[in-house]
């Protein structure tokens, strides 16, 4: 098996970062959080010769997974998500697509996961990590052997994402990123929803959130 390499697209209006995690050998990948524009992920697809194996969510806004149902359609992979996040995914007026952009978007995943769940997916082995916060499902995505994490809208760069959303909680993503995230080895490289990418170490030291609030 070759080595774990990211590939980060910037896609849709809020600027979402939409990941292509892919091994470098076998070119198996998956995308995770595919935001919108999904004619532009599908053609880095097939530029850099992948072979798509599924879509990993981290949470169900709209900004995360307008290009899902294009993109299922056209590599005809499984959808993965977690159990509590059905609500939000199914409910376009909850997960905003219906209610602020006018496309309203309706998902339902193909693999719903559990806390804690190890999977294989592109030859790698992947724990679902379950975040909420952000969202009641939220869920990041941990691969320990290449020290990656895939955490979408709960930890940012030396910030975290919003809890005024449908189903958003202060206590609960201060818990999630103090108990899930920060326990996490410092060199693990943290791929965010949004803006630049970081580290556990990092976000120890400078995060607002380390050690607690709320």
């Amino acid at each position: 098996m070759g080595e774990l390499r990211v590939r980060k697209l910037v896609v849709g209006m809020v600027m979402t970062n939409c990941y292509l995690a892919y091994d470098d050998d076998s070119r198996e990948a998956f995308v995770v959080d595919p935001g919108d524009e999904a004619r532009k992920i599908s053609r880095v697809i097939r530029e850099e010769k992948l072979d798509l194996k599924g879509i990993l969510l981290t949470h169900g806004h709209f900004d995360h997974m307008l290009a899902v149902p294009e993109l299922k359609t056209e590599f005809a992979v499984p959808i993965y998500a977690h159990e509590k996040e059905r609500e939000l995914l199914a409910d376009s007026q909850m997960n905003l697509s219906g209610a602020w952009i006018g496309r309203p978007t309706s998902i339902q995943a193909d693999v719903w996961l559990k806390d804690g769940e190890v999977f294989q997916i592109a030859g790698f082995s992947v724990q679902a990590i379950y975040t909420p916060g952000h969202t009641v499902g939220g869920v990041s995505y941990y691969i320990e052997k290449e020290g990656a994490l895939f955490c979408g809208d709960t930890l940012f760069c030396e910030s975290y994402g919003r809890i005024d959303l449908p189903t958003g909680s202060g206590r609960e993503i201060a818990r999630s990123i103090n108990e899930k995230l920060l326990v996490l080895p410092e060199d693990v490289m943290v791929y965010p929803g949004h803006q630049e990418e970081t580290t556990i170490g990092h976000e120890r030291v400078y995060n607002p959130l380390s050690k607690g609030a709320f």
